[in-house]
Order: C-alpha cells, then sequence, then structure tokens
C-alpha cells in the first residue's frame, strides 16, 4: 500500500477483497510507465479467483472498460477490442475459458442471486432491499430485472412472505424496460404522479407532461393505448396501486435509475411539446407514443414517417447479427465524426420517390429528421436494447438509390461515450 514503483512489471493478486477502489489501486501498482526499462506490459496474477467460489470477475473487469454498459462477457470473448487507443489486456486462453464460466455462474444467473439474497443481511450486516444490494454487490439493476422482480427473487429465497397480485405478471415485465429509463425530466414527473406527491387532474397537465405519462403507460401496460384500456391516466395509476408490492419496486427501480444518470441531456426542439430529451434511451414504443402514434407496436421497420409532427423517425441497429436481420435490411450506418452521421434507406427507395425527395429537401418542406441509434438489438442481459436519442439531423449529400447513402450532420455532437459506439463499426 502507497508503493510507487514504476519498474514493477508483475502483480500477485493475494488480498481478497469486494472493494473496486482497492482493486483498483492493487492493480495501480504495476500501471505507470517506466521507458527507461523497456517496459511495455503488465503481467497480473491473480491467485484470489479460484480460492472463492464468491468471487465475481465480471466486475473487476467491468471497472476496467470504457463502456460501463456492455457487456463484459462480448468484451471478454472478442479480446477487449474496443479498449482506448494504447491499451490492451490479454488472457491466456485456460484463464478466459475459466473467466467466463466464473460469469455464467455468478450472480448473472437466477440461483446465484437467490443464495446471495438470502445470506445478504448476515453478509452485509444492512437491510435488504434493493437499493442496497445493487450497491453492496455493485451489481447493474438489469441483472436483476432480466430475472424476475426483486420482491419475487426475495419469496424464492425464503425472506420474505409471498403475496399475490392481479398485474404482476404484466408489471414484472414492465420492470425490465425500466432499467433503459434515463430521462431526469421524465423520471421525476412519473414519480411525482405515481408516487402521489403532486395530485394534479389531467386537464392541469401541459401536453408535454401528458405525452410522459402516456410513455410510461405503455411502459406498464403495451397495448393499453391502443386498446383503450384506460380512458384517463388516473385509472392505470389507480390500476397500479392496487399492486402494492410492484408499485414500491417501480418506486425504487425509478429512484435508482434517477440517481445513476451521469450525463447533462437538453430539450431538443421538435416542433411540439415532446418529451424526449437530447441523449436520453427510450424503447420503440416510449419513442413513437411521445410522437402520439397510438399503435407503436405495429411498427417493424427501423423508419416512420409520422405525419402529425413531420418527423422523420430513423432508428438504427449499429451491429445487426445476420440472424436477426435480412440481407436487404443490414444496413451500413455509423458515426464519420462527432457531427457527421453514415446512414443508409431502406432497400426500395430511389431518390426520386417521395421519401426520398422528403430526406433530401426536408428544410425547405419544413419537416424534421431525427436520429435514434442503440448498438445491439439485445443488450449483455438478453433485454430488448433501447435507443439513444442523438438529436435532429440536417441532409449534407447522397450518393446512390435503393438504397441511398445519405450523409447526415446532427444538430448536436455526440458524446465521446457514444461515439465510440457509433464509430467503431464502420470498418
Amino acid at each position: 500500500e502507497g508503493v510507487d514503483i514504476p519498474e514493477v512489471n508483475t502483480v500477485l493478486f493475494l488480498r481478497p477483497t469486494e472493494s473496486l477502489t482497492v482493486f483498483l489501486q492493487q492493480l495501480g501498482r504495476g500501471l505507470r510507465l517506466s521507458p527507461e526499462t523497456g517496459k511495455d506490459c503488465l503481467t497480473v496474477l491473480d491467485f484470489i479467483g479460484q480460492a472463492n467460489k464468491l468471487y465475481r470477475f465480471e466486475e473487476k473487469f467491468a471497472v476496467l472498460l470504457p463502456d460501463t454498459s456492455g457487456s463484459v462477457k462480448r468484451a471478454i470473448e472478442n479480446e477487449f477490442a474496443f479498449l482506448p487507443k494504447g491499451c490492451y489486456i490479454h488472457l491466456e486462453k485456460k484463464a478466459q475459458e475459466y473467466v467466463l464460466e466464473n460469469i455464467r455462474k455468478s450472480l448473472g444467473m437466477k440461483p446465484g442471486l437467490i443464495a446471495r439474497i438470502r445470506t445478504f443481511e448476515d453478509e452485509s450486516g444492512e437491510k435488504l432491499n434493493l437499493t442496497n444490494f445493487l450497491s453492496y454487490h455493485h451489481l447493474d439493476i438489469r441483472a436483476i430485472h432480466a430475472k424476475n422482480s426483486f420482491a419475487r427473487l426475495c419469496v424464492e429465497a425464503g425472506v420474505r412472505d409471498d403475496y399475490s397480485e392481479p398485474d404482476e405478471k404484466e408489471l414484472t415485465a414492465a420492470l425490465s424496460h425500466m432499467c433503459s429509463m434515463d430521462s431526469r425530466r421524465w423520471i421525476r414527473f412519473v414519480l411525482r404522479f405515481i408516487t402521489l406527491e403532486e395530485e394534479r387532474h389531467e386537464s392541469q397537465l401541459s401536453s408535454g407532461e401528458l405525452r410522459m405519462l402516456s410513455m410510461f403507460q405503455v411502459t406498464l401496460w403495451p397495448k393499453s393505448i391502443k386498446e383503450g384500456t384506460f380512458a384517463t391516466h388516473e385509472q392505470w395509476l389507480e390500476r397500479l396501486l392496487d399492486n402494492p408490492t410492484m408499485h414500491a419496486e417501480i418506486v425504487e427501480t425509478l429512484k435508482w435509475q434517477l440517481n445513476r444518470i451521469d450525463f447533462v441531456d437538453e430539450l431538443v426542439d421538435m416542433g411540439f411539446d415532446c418529451p424526449l430529451d437530447l441523449h436520453c434511451s427510450y424503447t420503440r414504443d416510449q419513442i413513437f407514443v411521445a410522437m402520439d402514434v397510438r399503435d407503436p407496436q405495429s411498427i417493424r421497420e427501423g423508419v416512420r414517417w409520422v405525419p402529425g409532427h413531420s418527423i422523420d423517425v430513423l432508428m438504427n441497429t449499429l451491429n445487426k447479427a445476420e440472424r436477426d436481420y435480412s440481407p436487404t435490411t443490414m444496413y451500413q450506418d455509423y458515426s464519420i465524426s462527432d457531427r457527421l452521421f453514415h446512414w443508409q434507406s431502406q432497400s426500395t427507395t430511389s431518390e426520386a420517390s417521395k421519401t426520398g425527395q422528403r430526406y433530401i429537401h426536408h428544410r425547405e418542406m419544413g419537416s424534421r429528421v431525427a436520429l435514434f441509434v442503440r448498438e445491439y438489438k439485445k443488450d449483455s442481459f438478453g433485454l430488448t436494447e433501447a435507443f439513444c436519442f442523438l438529436g435532429l439531423v440536417e441532409y449534407r449529400s447522397h450518393k446512390g438509390e435503393r438504397p441511398m447513402s445519405i450523409i447526415w450532420k446532427l444538430e448536436k455532437p455526440i458524446p465521446a461515450r457514444y461515439l465510440n459506439m457509433t464509430n467503431k463499426l464502420a470498418g
């Protein structure tokens, strides 16, 4: 501790620790550059991982990766291909196999979660609740909600009494969609509404606030808007309150999400009171309900013209797996710089078509183009990945047709953390 010897080129891990800060300090003893000695790498020998069945390699590697939202498992399998320039991590084959097996059996698996829940209070000395459990184990909330509700896992662990609520199945599914919510404005408003902190009738709400409630309604009950299940927002709130255990977990999940936001969002001038904020993430249904489309489940393509607001919505999955897409939808979408984005239209779009002309002349025609991107169709937890709103874009140029390859200029630059995601796939 406190040692600073740049020449150190080998580190042996012999001290168990649950603290990621201590782990980084230990590792950091060997990460100093030493040009004088020709040191070009650090060799790490970990004697702790195999000594404790509960040891979690995943969280240790996660703190070394630049994109904390990504999959550690995927990074290891790809041999850490997307580390910052000049950095590399190499795992020997046997070590790689061992680490991947450790990840597979760890807290990412339901039995592992239940075992940790069962022993949590004795192990940590803290009260068992979702927030404390996630914080103590440095867990991504998706690790919980990809499996079940935390309340139901606690019942299965035998640490709380069983319960029965009418909408548990639907609301449990909704929890997984809340894991991507990261708009401060939206979360704060929803929390005030569902906790009755600020009771207001619908007649007192702005059009943007009503859209925020519709976005949350479609998150809870996906088909309810199309089918007209609830006549008012107060009706679905009453239904939610009929499920007190699930309601409490939804509130705790939203508060957790709010406290985890680590970027600055902005309002975007969409030409109407739109609740979508710059660089925030939304599901397909949330995006289109925010634009007053009442049947978002009917939208299967990555593009949609919304005539009511004169907006072309472009939704792009950057890393397309062939099993999920046909050859005609394997488009080439990537950022050229932090302000320019290369995008391909649908395979049937020609330059002379109504759609092609609208893309080219959207400014003269008074329409807008909104760009949303995600890296994969599914995230590392098997959940459908949400789309990041990169904002409005303007036409710059195009080549070819069927499909058209268009260069868009973004109104706001892509943040560094998203730029790495959007431009690394260009090649």
